[in-house]
């Protein structure tokens, strides 16, 4: 993960200066492509692609209905950001 200094500035100016300095080739991107290991996350994927369906299997019709039930009210429950 980057060290917090590493990111790309806020103001507009600064960084359109500084993707124009990467797309010319005088500066490098401060934000470097994630160096994960492919196979750790083709593995992730795997087991997140599954997970949930495998859960629910798992589960009576009684329980699902309850889950639903909670994740329904945590949906409609929260409050709307003001403008």
């Amino acid at each position: 993960m980057p060290d917090r200094s590493r990111k790309r500035p806020r103001d507009p100016n600064q960084l359109a200066k500084l993707v124009v300095d990467i797309a010319t080739g005088e500066a490098d991107d401060p934000l470097p492509e994630s160096e994960k290991n492919p196979a750790a996350v083709e593995l992730g994927r795997k087991g997140g692609l599954k997970g949930g369906r495998a859960r629910a299997e798992k589960m009576t019709a009684k329980q699902r209905s309850a889950s639903a039930r909670k994740a329904a009210a945590a949906r409609w429950g929260r409050s709307k950001p003001s403008p």
